[in-house]
C-alpha cells in the first residue's frame, strides 16, 4: 500500500503486523480512511476469484495416488489429482462454514501453496466421522491422526487448519476437542496449542509434525503417545 503493508508469516505469526516505510511525512497526510476502504473492496474482489478458480480447479480434479502421500507413509490414499503438463499436484479443497474459498495445492516434492488472494481465515478442510473435534495444522498429520483413531476404534473430527493461526481462530468457533500442536523451533505450535486452553499433543522432537513421529516410532507407539491427550479430550468432550 505504498508506504506501508499489513504483514503475515503464517509459519510463525498468528496475528498480523504492519510495515511502515520510511516516508513517514507521507503517511502522515495520506487518507488511511479512504485507502482503507480501497484495499477491504479489493481484498473482496480477490477472495471471490479465488473461489471461482478453486471451484474450476476442483472440476478438473480426477481421484488419485500422489508423491505426496507416499512420501508421508500413506502410499494406498487417494485424492484430488490436478494434472498440469503431465504433472500431478494434489488439490486440498479449503472452505469456510462449508462454502469453498480456496485450495492447498501440493506439488510432488510436497511444496505447498495457496491459491493468490484466497481467504485462509478461518479456513479447513475436515475428516468428518461424527466425533470428537481434533485441530491439527497440516494434511499429513490428520491422516496420521486419523490412522490412530481408525485403529482404536473410536469417531473423530479432524480439522485440518493448514497454519497455527487459524487453528486458534478455528477453535474459538468449537466447544472442546484436542490440539495436535507441532513442535516447531519457533514454539508457535505449542505456544497457539497453550492458548486455545484444550489438552494437546505434540512431539518431543524439534522440528517434528505427528506424521514425522508416526514415520519415526510406528503407528502402534504414536497412538500410544496420543492416547493421554486423547482420553482427557474426550473426558471433556463429553
Amino acid at each position: 500500500m505504498g508506504d506501508h503493508a499489513f504483514v503475515q508469516n503464517h509459519a510463525i505469526n498468528t496475528e498480523v503486523s504492519i510495515w511502515k516505510g520510511e516516508a513517514s511525512s507521507v503517511a502522515r497526510t495520506r487518507d488511511f480512511k479512504s485507502l482503507a476502504d480501497s484495499a477491504e473492496l479489493e481484498r473482496i474482489r480477490m477472495q471471490r476469484d479465488a473461489a471461482n478458480r478453486a471451484a474450476a480447479i476442483m472440476k478438473q480434479c480426477t481421484l488419485g495416488h500422489h508423491e505426496y502421500f507416499k512420501a508421508k507413509g500413506f502410499e494406498d490414499e487417494t485424492g484430488n489429482i490436478l494434472m498440469q503438463s503431465g504433472v500431478p499436484t494434489l488439490v486440498i479443497p479449503m472452505r469456510v462454514d462449508g462454502s469453498l474459498v480456496g485450495c492447498q495445492m501440493i506439488d510432488i516434492q510436497g511444496g505447498k501453496k495457496f491459491l493468490y488472494g484466497q481467504r485462509t481465515s478461518n479456513a479447513e478442510f475436515i475428516f468428518n466421522n461424527k466425533g470428537m473435534d481434533i485441530l491439527c495444522e497440516g494434511f499429513a498429520t490428520a491422516l496420521s491422526v486419523r490412522a490412530v483413531m481408525k485403529s482404536l476404534k473410536r469417531r473423530y473430527t479432524i480439522h485440518v487448519c493448514f497454519s497455527a493461526g487459524n487453528m486458534k481462530k478455528i477453535a474459538s468457533t468449537i466447544k472442546s476437542g484436542v490440539v495436535i500442536a507441532d513442535n516447531d523451533e519457533s514454539k508457535t505450535g505449542e505456544r497457539v496449542a497453550q492458548e486455545i486452553g484444550w489438552p494437546y499433543w505434540m512431539s518431543d522432537q524439534v522440528g517434528e509434525d505427528a506424521n514425522d513421529t508416526h514415520l519415526r516410532v510406528g503407528l502402534f507407539n504414536f497412538s500410544q503417545s496420543l492416547l493421554k491427550s486423547l482420553n482427557h479430550g474426550a473426558a471433556v468432550y463429553r
